[in-house]
This record gives C-alpha cells, sequence and structure tokens, in this order.
C-alpha cells in the first residue's frame, strides 16, 4: 500500500466514516438547503393588487394645479437673490450679491408634459456687486419649498456655478 492509501484509511478511521460518505453528507445538507428554500418560497406572502380601501383613499397621485409665479415675479426674483448671497457669504467666504435683474423671459413651461411636476422654466441677465453681467437660469417649482407648502426656485448663473451641480455652463439647469 502507498503512503496516499494510508492516509485516507487512517482519516476513515479517525471520523468514521468511508470517503464515499463525506459525498453522502455533503449531498443530504444540500437537500436540505434547497427543501428549506422551497418552504421558504411557498410560505412567502404574494404580491397582490392593492384593495378596495388602498385604491380609493392611499393612492390618489399627485393633484398639481399649475399655478407657479410668473419669471418677472419680484418674490420670486427676491428669494433667488437672498439664498446667493447666503450661498457665497456661508460656502464660499465671499461678498458677491446680486443687485439687479435684467430681461427675465420664460423659455419653457412643464416641457415634459402635465402629469410632471410642473416648473417654469425662465432665463435673464443678473448684475452682481462685483459690476459685471451675466446669465441666469433658473425654474420655480410647484410645491418646490419648504416640506412642499409652496413653490420653491432653483438658479443657476453662468461663471458661478462653483461647485459644478449644473455644469457645464448651467446646461443642466434648463430644460
Amino acid at each position: 500500500m502507498g503512503d496516499r492509501t494510508r492516509t485516507v484509511n487512517a482519516t476513515a478511521k479517525r471520523s468514521g466514516s468511508a470517503p464515499a460518505a463525506n459525498g453522502t453528507r455533503r449531498m443530504a445538507r444540500w437537500a436540505a438547503a434547497a427543501t428549506a428554500a422551497l418552504a421558504l418560497c411557498a410560505v412567502a406572502p404574494r404580491a397582490e393588487a392593492a384593495n378596495w380601501l388602498e385604491m380609493n383613499f392611499w393612492l390618489s397621485g399627485p393633484n398639481y394645479t399649475g399655478q407657479i409665479p410668473a419669471c418677472d415675479e419680484p418674490s420670486a426674483l427676491n428669494l433667488i437673490a437672498q439664498r446667493f448671497a447666503e450661498t457665497e457669504r456661508q460656502y464660499w467666504s465671499s461678498n458677491l450679491a446680486i443687485t439687479e435683474f435684467s430681461q427675465p423671459k420664460e423659455i419653457a413651461f412643464r416641457p415634459w408634459g402635465p402629469e410632471y411636476l410642473p416648473r417654469r422654466y425662465c432665463k435673464g441677465t443678473v448684475y452682481t456687486n462685483d459690476a459685471r453681467k451675466r446669465a441666469i437660469y433658473y425654474s420655480i417649482v410647484e410645491d418646490g419649498g419648504f416640506i412642499g407648502a409652496s413653490w420653491g426656485v432653483q438658479w443657476c448663473i453662468v461663471g458661478l456655478d462653483r461647485n459644478y451641480a449644473d455644469a457645464p455652463s448651467c446646461k443642466m439647469a434648463q430644460p
């Protein structure tokens, strides 16, 4: 007998089984695991359609009115100017502020259809306190304010998109 045969026989004597029995045990464990998985699949809850109560009260869908301020609305422009100055001061350690808005006009309203969140896309020109004239793109969004209670604004001033959120050149702020 060779060394390999002696090692296999010694292992079989210690474990109390022959090498073929090890394969049988593995197969039995695999069969038990497969049986347990099938049993879990049979017990798991099935996906069902919404019941009458859910369909009538909880799945009402969005109810957008589309009543959004115009592009030249003073409260929307003041909100942009206020938040721009606050962002510049807080994050960029700059005293830059918007001093004037010029030629605000609408470029799109609900460009993707009535079933999406209503947005009015606008563009214009801003003058800042560093005596520079820059293009601005902004959108007024229904339910875009604090916790969706009113409209909100999102804007990008070309050349001042410091964190590149709407890069390149505020293209992502446009429709």
